[in-house]
């Protein structure tokens, strides 16, 4: 384990956010999506992005699964395994914004602390906290990755909104019902709410 003696951070010396984000002509900022399995953060995440891309903005998108499958691979779901999922992808997030990337996170984050940490890591100013709002049943009936029918099966343990508790937002900046709209709806309002935020006035 590293010794914090040894450790000597470089962030003074490097070439600032502030140019970066010239050169991109944007502002850098994480759009937080939560909520249940089904409930359509990766669509809007997607749909998103495709659409800041087609007006030029620099994006990259976080999802749970991908995410899963390289960064935190070694990860499960217990309560202290979705921590550390959660803290690595907010530096990550981070850091990214830092180079005045557009970047949207997508993610179960159940819990009202987890989002307070993923919040306090990556700075009030530069996260969006976007709750994508859909009942359990409604989720159950999409099902779009078949998880619902094996965690009623028993094959998925401690599935979200059944074995673990999802927690309603605290502090959401944006809540999107996809129970009662249409994707197009969610991502007008979505992207009514981002695109202030990263476009960078004209000179």
């Amino acid at each position: 384990m590293s010794s914090p003696e040894n450790i000597h951070p470089t962030f003074g010396q490097l070439l600032g956010r502030e140019a970066k984000e010239a050169l991109l002509k944007q502002r850098g900022l994480v759009v937080w999506l939560y909520g249940l399995s089904g409930s359509g953060k990766s669509t809007l995440a997607n749909a998103l992005e495709r659409r800041l891309h087609g007006e030029g903005v620099f994006t990259q998108v976080l999802d749970g699964d991908n995410i899963r499958t390289g960064l935190n691979s070694n990860l499960g779901f217990s309560d202290d395994d979705r921590q550390e999922n959660i803290r690595r992808i907010a530096e990550v997030a981070k850091l990214f914004a830092g180079a005045g990337m557009v970047t949207i996170a997508s993610f179960i984050c159940p819990r009202n602390e987890l989002r307070a940490m993923a919040r306090e890591i990556v700075g009030p100013a530069d996260f969006l906290e976007v709750y994508v709002e859909c009942s359990f049943v409604t989720c159950e009936r999409r099902d779009v990755k078949g998880l619902y029918a094996k965690a009623k099966a028993g094959v998925v343990k401690q599935f979200t909104g059944r074995d673990s508790a999802f927690e309603p937002p605290e502090a959401a900046d944006l809540i999107l019902n996809t129970d009662e709209q249409v994707e197009g709806e969610s991502l007008e309002q979505l992207y009514r709410a981002v695109h202030p935020r990263v476009a960078r006035p004209k000179p």
